[in-house]
């Protein structure tokens, strides 16, 4: 959900001035979903800096107390979050919106250290949590934080519950143009840069293969060899990338006959828009991908 550790403060009024927040990322799924269901009733924001990957974020001690000050911190959960394993916040405000579906949570098939961005060599862990990418595990979080909300008593059951089938009903849509679109790739072997997808090949059974690039860093002889070894078995045409990849490496690619296709993992602000305008930008790539 971007996306994805928000933290929550009811408004004590609807004409209290606005409080001195960072930028509150307004993009993020976690955001997105609190915003939706609690609106000016809540005060939210999530204070990782937009060129930086959340899941290797470490919040500064003036951040971290800021969360110890807020009445609910939503997590995306399937260990997305690290830092929060090591860090004092109050149990009685922290909601996993993963928790309720542990026993879906996928496995990396193989931890792989690499590097990418201010943080140096680091690998991604066992969990896939990129859970956000799935509209109905969304659901499921989204569930989780009405729940969170309601226990807040931000505003009336009734007009709570109503927005969350509001919510519920956009993310249903979403899988249903993400099914009418995985229809069109039933039996076409798919590449990935990153192993990030696997959520999606899992509800809406792509074939799909992974390596281990980074859009912005060049790929090695040794790397190539093992891409054409794989594409024997595997001969996909399309690749999803995170990003762009650099020119000389979409060359490449092009050269192979393979057509690299951005498909944002979202796990931080996409360029404009919200969650679904950014999903729906994703499945608008791919579909021209198809033609």
């Amino acid at each position: 959900m971007h996306a994805i550790t928000t933290i929550v403060t009811p408004t004590t009024t609807t004409t209290s001035p606005p409080r001195q927040r960072p930028d509150p990322a307004r993009r993020l799924l976690k955001f997105y979903i609190a915003q939706r269901l609690g609106e000016e009733r809540v005060d939210v924001f999530f204070p990782a800096p937009p060129n930086e990957d959340p899941a290797f974020w470490r919040p500064s001690r003036d951040i971290v107390r800021q969360y110890q000050q807020a009445d609910l911190i939503l997590l995306n959960g399937a260990d997305f979050e690290k830092w929060v394993d090591t860090t004092s916040l109050p149990l009685n405000a922290l909601v996993d919106t993963a928790a309720g579906f542990k026993d879906q949570w996928l496995m990396f098939p193989e931890v792989i250290p690499h590097s990418h961005g201010p943080h140096g060599a680091h690998s991604h862990g066992s969990v896939d949590f990129n859970t956000w990418l799935d509209p109905s595990l969304s659901i499921r979080q989204a569930e989780a934080v009405e729940t969170a909300l309601r226990q807040l008593s931000v505003r009336p059951e009734t007009e709570l519950r109503q927005r969350g089938q509001q919510l519920r009903g956009d993310f249903e849509a979403l899988d249903r143009q993400l099914r009418e679109l995985s229809q069109r790739l039933a039996r076409r072997p798919l590449m990935a840069s990153h192993p990030v997808y696997g959520y999606l090949a899992r509800e809406y059974h792509w074939d799909l293969h992974s390596v281990h690039w980074e859009p912005d860093e060049p790929v090695t002889a040794a790397q190539w060899t093992a891409f054409d070894i794989l594409r024997a078995q595997h001969p996909g045409n399309l690749m999803l990338w995170e990003d762009d990849p650099l020119p000389e490496v979409r060359a490449e690619l092009e050269k192979r006959a393979v057509r690299p296709v951005v498909f944002l993992t979202w796990g931080n602000r996409p360029p404009a828009g919200d969650y679904l305008q950014a999903m729906s930008r994703n499945l608008a790539a791919l579909r021209a991908a198809l033609k």
